[in-house]
């Protein structure tokens, strides 16, 4: 399980599996990396506003599914109903810097010290770390954005559930409607109220991270074993993504549901949540919104893993250029 592969057949050389964290320059890394996490975040907002719905309703009161709540939210609302909150949720670019940084430190901390060797358990390891780093500074942002979001969703759903803050649209901007959000909040709950869901975000994401991180370098380990020598290290790299990111999603979506509902419908607790959730759903609690949720997750994994490893190769200093495969 080591950053270098010894020389195949095919290739004569051997050449980096892993780009480890002191090989990259990070005056390129970051600042390419900031770029490309917006972009791919500002191309798949729309799902995520999508599932927050489909999560928010009861059963299918609003949308009969992902395609159905597309369609209804730009019939309804226009293309801008799709990026409900977007600038909001954008903030979480700073948590992306924190949330990187902590996982490539953790696994080179943990590979320096040799204390872990097994590049998986490593990346378990960081991806936990880094996620409970990330979901501290974004939480308070996902909040505010998730209330954003589900607003104009009237059809089959009440006030109390779509738009617990009683709040006003008609003749607002989105900053003054954000602002108005972020004022109530505090208002109702003072600081404790942008952390409202910030157990069941850590119950849901931190483990989601460990295991995608795991899966991913574990689904490496197989498609090399499957696939012919010589095949693309980064479309390896990207199918493993996408395989751990459709992994994780099923594993987790019901707390995915419990934590959404928490930090929306303001209900009480983590244990109450799961109890009302598990009376009005049943075992739908295991599909409710995962079509949007599979499809976010899965392209989210492929576009960010594009991106992030190849930025990485890009950025990679000029002594190890020759053992970069692409």
């Amino acid at each position: 399980m080591n950053s270098l592969d010894p020389a195949s057949p095919a290739l004569g050389v051997p050449f980096l599996r892993t780009i480890e964290w002191e090989m990259m320059d990070k005056r390129k890394f970051f600042p390419l990396s900031m770029l490309s996490s917006f972009s791919v975040r500002c191309a798949l907002y729309p799902l995520t506003v999508v599932k927050t719905r489909l999560q928010i309703q009861r059963h299918n009161e609003a949308y009969k599914g992902m395609m159905d709540a597309c369609v209804q939210i730009r019939r309804t609302e226009g293309f801008r109903g799709l990026y409900k909150g977007f600038w909001v949720s954008a903030a979480q670019l700073i948590s992306g810097v924190f949330y990187i940084s902590t996982y490539e430190g953790v696994r080179h901390l943990l590979k320096e010290r040799e204390l872990v060797s097994d590049s998986r358990i490593r990346g378990m390891v960081g991806g936990a770390a880094a996620s409970l780093v990330g979901q501290s500074i974004v939480v308070p942002f996902d909040v505010i954005s998730q209330h954003i979001m589900i607003l104009g969703q009237t059809k089959g759903a009440s006030q109390a559930a779509t738009n617990p803050l009683g709040v006003v649209v008609e003749g607002r901007s989105r900053f003054q409607i954000a602002a108005f959000v972020t004022a109530e909040i505090y208002r109702r709950d003072g600081l404790r109220g942008y952390y409202r869901g910030y157990t069941a975000s850590l119950c849901t994401y931190v483990p989601n991270s460990a295991m995608w991180w795991l899966l991913y370098h574990f689904y490496q380990d197989e498609l090399y074993k499957l696939l012919p020598t010589g095949s693309s290290h980064l479309m390896i790299q990207c199918v493993s993504g996408t395989m751990g990111g459709f992994t994780t999603t099923l594993l987790t979506n019901p707390l995915d549901i419990v934590r959404a509902r928490l930090q929306v419908q303001r209900i009480g607790s983590m244990s109450r949540t799961f109890r009302d959730l598990w009376a009005e759903e049943r075992l739908r609690i295991f599909s409710k919104g995962l079509s949007a949720r599979l499809v976010q997750s899965a392209v989210y994994s492929f576009a960010i893993i594009l991106s992030y490893e190849s930025i990485k190769r890009l950025s990679i200093n000029e002594e190890y250029r020759e053992l970069v495969r692409w």
